[in-house]
């Protein structure tokens, strides 16, 4: 196959979750121009998604947006359930919505970490279990995860949802072997400190941004585009030798 056919994904159907914005957005526009029919997902219908639907539509016309809230525990069937049939079929699955709580550890309630687990977690395994059946059945399939830097540096405020994406890599990785049979290929991309929604309000701090910015051999903050590349090849053929990784994106901050 000549090299620029690598990343060519005409023909295939995504599912990008949590991908009204940030990262998720990207990665769906990325998808879209590289060919993939991509269901955008959101947890409610409103302008943000739509607003991007249209742009991912500009690119790829057979995309559409499904709605769900991953905190349900029959969300997550759903919304596969709702992606295959807009889109007659689902080839890539990007796990991308999570939910952060920053606490202080002795702070965190019952509620607080089943809510982490359940969204960053649990709804990504019934994802995978809901989605593989038919990726299994066509030989051919595309597994990504978005976890996080903290799988490798925990923030001591943030000790659930660390502990969840190293929970969520530890299930990449017994899974790359139990689908790799059948041309399943499953990977984690990890971003570091990516300037979105979630971290621009924290980082508007000027000592706090100079703190963490040290931390990063790179000295500088990513963008959501920064984390494109890595998903394209892990969900596309440019990528078909590799799973069961873990690809941090984080300037360097995961380094010991």
């Amino acid at each position: 196959m000549p090299h620029h056919n690598l990343f060519n994904l005409s023909g295939r159907a995504a599912l990008v979750t949590g991908s009204s914005r940030g990262i998720g957005r990207a990665i769906a526009l990325g998808l879209a121009e590289c060919g993939a029919a991509v269901a955008v997902h959101g947890t409610k219908p409103g302008p943000v998604l739509d607003a991007t639907l249209a742009e991912v539509q500009q690119l790829s016309p057979r995309s559409v947006a499904v709605i769900g809230e991953l905190s349900e525990p029959a969300a997550a069937e759903r919304i596969v359930t709702d992606a295959v049939a807009a889109l007659g079929t689902l080839d890539i699955l990007v796990a991308n919505a999570s939910v952060q709580l920053r606490k202080s550890w002795a702070q965190i309630t019952q509620a607080d970490a089943e809510l982490q687990m359940q969204v960053n977690f649990h709804a990504t395994l019934r994802m995978i279990q809901a989605a593989a059946p038919g990726m299994q059945h066509r030989q051919w399939g595309r597994i990504l995860t978005v976890g996080s830097v903290q799988q490798q540096r925990p923030h001591p405020d943030m000790l659930v949802y660390a502990a969840s994406k190293s929970a969520q890599e530890n299930l990449v990785r017994n899974l790359a072997k139990q689908l790799g049979p059948d041309g399943i290929t499953i990977n984690n991309l990890a971003p570091g400190v990516i300037l979105t929604d979630r971290n621009t309000d924290v980082l508007a701090d000027e000592a706090t941004a100079a703190r963490v910015r040290d931390l990063i051999p790179l000295r500088f903050f990513g963008e959501a585009e920064d984390c494109v590349g890595a998903a394209l090849l892990l969900c596309s053929d440019a990528g078909r030798y590799i799973t069961g990784a873990d690809l941090v994106v984080g300037g360097g901050m995961g380094l010991p």
